[in-house]
């Protein structure tokens, strides 16, 4: 990422600037963070003494979106990344890094003074964090930077917070300005992808078409929209379901992912690159204890399972990773005991997984094998939970759907391996 004179709506979100909180939302790849980083920079240079802090889900969240970023902006001479240690040092000023993905993380933060805080991926902060992160910047001077895609439309932050901006510089460039005194010090800028001057009208034209429905609206047109209705839009049996006979060579067998059930369905997933460049559902493995005559212990699961990759395995289908449940601790304990190597827990970042299995059905780079039988019957009955969604939560309904959650584990957990593989834009 390098650093250019900005122009256009990055140079009028700068030209003014809030006393206390600065909120850059909207599309993704649209600009917004590398706007944001700039001004935080300044602010880390040339504002007032104190501590600082860069706060995110987790820490390599902050790391891979931020501070990595920040490294090729301005060189690792002036930005250093203290591994380890929780900080980074950024022109000097030593910055401490906070993840924050639970509600007990408020506590890390809790009796802080700060000068000057950065947040990013606000949407997915507990509420609690953020307000705790908010009453911190108590030194004369403090300011908020904050990062964020839309969410639902009753969600905290828009409701309380972006909604009361006293500046709003909106998709299309224009200025509202809000002089009622309920009105906050803060100061909302909205990102659209034509905004980011350095990205080309082709990829912007192949971005658009890798989202549908929701996610359309949210990360393209930047919309604040409730979930609702089926989650994956674009399925189509006819489009993703492939003969497993008809499976192409696999680049890579990536992962078998489980999602772990005792008075439910237990599942398997095994997840395959293809030499084609397209994720594939291979085969599936499934007990269902509600359909079977006897309900089997964490042992018995364990060792039927294991029998089932030892018969994948004949046939080449090794894989690398045995990802579960994060949830399923004794399950974990008992594959590993049973000689299941490489057991890890699944990213359960469940809308960001979501997102991600969005994308690649929608852009054909993803289909599943006519053997996945439980992934293919959830599939078009995966449903959001409106319950949750007059909420502002974005959660899908929790029926019919441990096989698209083991899927989503090996799908989402192993992105750092397929990403450079699949094209989600072409």
């Amino acid at each position: 990422m390098e650093a250019k004179p900005l122009q256009g709506k990055a140079l009028l979100c700068l030209q003014h600037p809030s006393a206390s909180i600065e909120a850059y939302e909207g599309a993704v790849r649209s600009g917004k963070t590398f706007t944001s980083l700039l001004d935080w920079v300044r602010f880390v240079r040339q504002g007032p003494e104190g501590q600082l802090a860069m706060c995110g889900r987790t820490e390599r969240t902050i790391i891979n979106n931020l501070l990595l970023p920040l490294q090729e902006m301005l060189g690792k001479n002036r930005v250093k990344i203290n591994y380890g240690t929780g900080t980074a040092t950024i022109v000097g000023r030593e910055v401490h890094i906070y993840g924050a993905n639970n509600e007990q993380a408020r506590t890390k933060i809790q009796g802080l003074t700060l000068a000057g805080a950065y947040l990013d991926e606000a949407e997915t902060i507990p509420e609690s964090f953020f307000k705790m992160l908010y009453t911190r910047l108590s030194v004369p001077g403090a300011k908020l930077w904050l990062t964020s895609n839309p969410g639902g439309p009753a969600h905290w932050l828009k409701i309380d917070w972006l909604d009361k901006a006293r500046l709003w510089i909106d998709g299309a460039g224009k200025i509202h300005r809000n002089p009622s005194s309920d009105a906050l010090e803060l100061h909302r800028f909205t990102f659209l992808m034509d905004d980011n001057q350095s990205l080309t009208p082709e990829y912007i034209a192949r971005q658009k078409k890798s989202y549908t429905g929701l996610f359309y609206r949210r990360y393209i047109l930047a919309e604040w929209v409730a979930a609702d209705g089926a989650v994956f839009d674009s399925w189509d049996p006819e489009r993703h379901v492939v003969k497993h006979e008809d499976l192409p060579e696999m680049r890579s067998v990536l992962a078998l992912g489980v999602d772990y059930g005792t008075t439910n369905a237990t599942s398997a997933v095994m997840l395959g690159l293809g030499i084609d460049g397209v994720l594939y559902a291979m085969d599936e493995w499934r007990h269902d204890s509600r359909k079977a005559i006897v309900r089997l212990t964490d042992g018995q699961l364990s060792a039927a399972l294991k029998d089932w990759v030892a018969g994948q395995s004949r046939h080449g289908a090794v894989p690398e990773w045995v990802i579960v449940d994060p949830a399923a601790a004794s399950f974990k304990v008992q594959l590993s005991a049973d000689g299941m190597d490489n057991v890890i827990n699944g990213d359960n970042n469940v809308l960001y997984g979501i997102r991600t299995l969005s994308s690649l059905l929608n852009a054909g780079k993803l289909r599943i094998s006519d053997r996945c039988t439980g992934l293919i019957s959830e599939m078009p009955g995966y449903s959001w939970d409106t319950k949750a969604t007059e909420k502002g939560e974005d959660k899908p309904m929790k029926v019919a759907d441990h096989s698209i959650d083991a899927f989503r584990y090996a799908v989402a957990t192993t992105e750092t391996n397929w990403r450079d593989w699949v094209d989600l834009a072409a």
